[in-house]
């Protein structure tokens, strides 16, 4: 399947097996690539947070607007994300690049983020978007259909799985073998209503 394949098959499915699993070697290929999605400055602010007890999905599921696929998905995924990632052990990000380029990146990193919350919380969002295109299309790859989700109450949520302070939701992810097609395509915007070249038009 080549990448161009996987983003056109790619669509949000909520209905899955429940009896299937991933083997231990699917799964650790879907996390590989995923260790391969950009971050800023290469902090790998991702946090997973993989839900494989039945209880713990039962609770997940009552809180998620009792949404089938939180507990029949062979996979759950909490993408979570570590608001201060860019603080702790930064040399570490930066450790095989050469010398030169880590004196100049391990300092910025600081500087980008020191004092700037909402930058931090907006870089883990966008790190989570990323990183979840990764595991929907390695999905697809192998085989599988997914599902991203913020239909939940993100607090409730967050006691059930420990949530660390420094720690933020992003979304979850459902994965597993799809047993129903979706919906068709319920319309895209043409390409001429949402690509813009050099800048906006002034409002009139």
């Amino acid at each position: 399947m080549t990448v161009t394949d996987a983003v056109e098959r790619r669509r949000a499915v909520k209905w899955f097996d429940p009896h299937h699993r991933l083997s231990d070697g699917e799964f650790a290929t879907l996390m590989e690539h995923a260790l391969l999605s950009p971050t800023a400055f290469n902090i790998q602010n991702w946090r997973f947070l993989r839900v494989t007890d039945a209880a713990r999905r039962k609770a997940i599921r009552a809180a998620a607007w009792d949404q089938a696929q939180v507990e029949d998905a062979s996979e759950l995924l909490v993408l979570c994300f570590d608001c201060k990632a860019w603080e702790k052990d930064p040399n570490r990000y930066w450790r095989l690049a050469p010398q030169e380029v880590q004196d100049f990146l391990v300092p910025a990193i600081a500087d980008y983020y020191r004092d700037k919350p909402q930058i931090a919380r907006d870089e883990g969002m966008r790190s989570c978007g990323l990183v979840a295109q990764n595991l929907m299309l390695v999905a697809q790859q192998l085989g599988y259909e997914s599902c991203p989700m913020d239909g939940f109450d993100y607090t409730k949520v967050g006691e059930i799985i420990g949530l660390p302070e420094d720690y933020d939701i992003a979304f979850m992810l459902a994965i597993g073998k799809g047993i129903k097609d979706p919906w068709p395509r319920p319309g895209q915007l043409p390409l001429a209503d949402v690509l813009v070249e050099n800048r906006f038009a002034a409002a009139d």
